[in-house]
């Protein structure tokens, strides 16, 4: 009598287990936001992309107007330095890209007073005065 009640215990108890994990490991912050306009995405290999994030609690959030630190050699070839770089003069010609959550190390807020956000403003300034209006 008393293993019968054991396992009827034991079974109540792996199913409340169960239940609990199911509830809490199962939610994603899918309405994961932020007050500032970009947004900082640090990938598992080093990698550091700047841009509006969307969708950051899925599996797969998508980061739109994007840019990264890329780096650039003098024309004598004895400084290197780094600068940030608009995505999208690859070859292919990227707009957006879509990340896998499991390779984000982490996300962090661009302060709008940060020399990342006063690059950013720059690049689209040069941007702008590069793209002849119609």
């Amino acid at each position: 009598m008393k293993k019968k009640r054991l396992g009827y215990l034991s079974l109540i108890m792996l199913v409340a287990v169960f239940a609990v994990c199911a509830a809490s490991c199962g939610t994603r912050a899918e309405d994961l936001s932020f007050n500032t306009e970009y947004q900082a995405v640090f990938v598992d290999n080093g990698q550091v992309f700047f841009g509006k994030l969307e969708r950051g609690g899925s599996g797969h959030p998508l980061l739109r107007d994007v840019y990264y630190i890329g780096r650039q050699a003098s024309p004598d070839g004895k400084e290197v330095k780094n600068i940030l770089l608009k995505r999208g003069a690859e070859w292919h010609a990227p707009d957006f890209m879509y990340l896998t959550a499991s390779h984000i190390a982490m996300i962090e807020p661009v302060s709008p007073i940060s020399r990342v956000a006063e690059l950013i403003k720059d690049l689209k300034t040069q941007q702008t005065v590069q793209t002849p209006t119609k």
